[in-house]
């Protein structure tokens, strides 16, 4: 399994916030967020490991270049400043496209490795009809979480939606198992202008693809300072 790292933001909620450090390298269980996700994605059978950062945050590709992945991962680091998430899901998918299925979150998803790795099985074995498999969660906290319409019993994505609704019980976990047809989505979404992951998503949808939810336990993402915490003691 190949897997992308959304890590281009500049993080600037935190900074405002009083956090120093860039959040890519912001400790949550004693080591880096970019490296728990990294480690988490090299036990889960990393192949490769993609991971776009910017420009602007120089203590991150230092990092990275000192990285040293397991044996048999390789690592791509690109950087570029990007105007979106999805921009630079972009930058990353040009080095996913044509290996077959992959993985693709953003550096501060937090979650419990032992669920990821549920998640990972779940997407390798899914059905060939199955263009993309999508992590979600019941656990609400986001400001403005995408929630997620699922029709049971398969668990198959009606539509992505800004508030809730009766069919909607769990939200995007911001972590995507897609295949190369969903990223041929991507292209015509960058060609129009969109720039949102969650328009992204509902194009998806709009494109007939087969597009399945799983729920994955509680995610949480770091957004602010107060974040940081919360992810320490549920990882604790």
């Amino acid at each position: 399994m190949n897997f992308g790292i959304i890590a281009a933001g500049e993080g600037s909620r935190l900074a405002q916030e009083g956090v120093a450090k860039p959040k890519p390298l912001v400790e949550i269980d004693g080591r880096p967020m970019i490296e728990r996700l990294m480690r988490i994605m090299e036990s889960a059978g990393a192949e490769r490991i993609v991971v776009c950062t910017n420009g602007s945050m120089p203590e991150v590709s230092k990092f990275l270049e000192e990285y040293r992945p397991a044996e048999g991962v390789e690592l791509i680091h690109i950087v570029r400043r990007t105007p979106s998430s999805m921009h630079t899901f972009k930058e990353i998918s040009a080095y996913l496209k044509g290996h077959g299925r992959f993985i693709t979150t953003t550096v501060d998803t937090i979650f419990r490795p032992e669920d990821f790795f549920g998640y990972v099985k779940a997407w390798e074995e899914a059905p060939r009809d199955v263009d993309a498999l999508m992590a979600v969660t019941d656990y609400v906290e986001d400001e403005k979480p995408l929630w997620v319409g699922v029709k049971e019993p398969g668990r198959e994505v009606t539509g992505f939606h800004d508030s809730q609704r009766p069919d909607t019980r769990y939200i995007s976990a911001g972590i995507y198992g897609l295949s190369d047809a969903a990223v041929d989505v991507l292209d015509n979404c960058i060609e129009q202008g969109m720039s949102r992951m969650r328009n992204y998503q509902r194009a998806l949808v709009e494109a007939g693809l087969g597009v399945f939810a799983y729920p994955m336990g509680k995610v949480l993402d770091v957004d602010h300072a107060s974040d940081i915490e919360a992810a320490r003691a549920f990882l604790a």
